[in-house]
């Protein structure tokens, strides 16, 4: 009896093993399981990042009249894109499913959409800032051309680190696209081959 149970034990004990790695290869094998393999965690903290960035230096352009990228609100809705972007990122990335994906990548198009009209417009600034070099006086405090080179240095700063931005979410957008493109074609077989039967001598 002790010797049927032990065989039986170790049958089941082997099978288990044998289910689990399957699963496991079953998941390493799946488009979205390797969508995260890409690390859009640890871009999507460097993109959450950028976005802060950019939301706080918006406050500093703010109190300031000269043509900047604040006219139109850039540092806004540029920050909160990159941090809802990075913060889906690193969502999907704990909880890979195609919804997740789907969502992620029209939030990093629309984030490109709206960097090309940032850096379309930076660039206009850069040549507004770039020609003020005489002193001027807005609401009693004097503004030199040393004042006009940090702005314009704030702006060059936020531009370059929009262009990385832009790079981040164009991997992001091929490895997404790819993996939804995966998900709609693949087909896996999952072959469990069948326990071994054992003859056991009857007493």
């Amino acid at each position: 009896m002790e010797g049927t149970e032990s065989t039986t034990r170790g049958r089941t004990t082997a099978r288990d093993r044998n289910q689990e790695a399957d699963q496991s290869v079953l998941m390493y094998s799946k488009p979205l399981h390797r969508f995260v393999q890409r690390e859009p965690r640890t871009l999507g903290i460097a993109i959450v990042i950028f976005g802060c960035a950019e939301f706080l230096m918006g406050f500093h352009l703010a109190s300031e009249n000269v043509m900047t990228s604040y006219k139109i609100y850039i540092p806004y809705w540029q920050g909160l894109l990159f941090i809802v972007c990075g913060s889906l990122s690193i969502y999907t990335g704990l909880h890979p499913s195609k919804k997740m994906v789907t969502v992620s990548l029209a939030m990093y198009i629309m984030s490109i959409l709206g960097i090309v009209v940032s850096v379309g417009y930076r660039m206009f600034s850069f040549a507004h800032l770039s020609h003020l070099r005489y002193p001027v006086t807005f609401w009693g405090d004097f503004r030199d051309w040393g004042f006009y080179r940090m702005l314009l240095a704030v702006e060059i700063i936020l531009f370059i680190s929009s262009l990385c931005v832009s790079v981040l979410l164009i991997f992001l957008c091929a490895v997404a696209r790819l993996a939804l493109k995966s998900t709609h074609t693949q087909v896996i077989i999952q072959l469990i081959p069948p326990p071994q039967r054992t003859d056991t001598p009857s007493n």
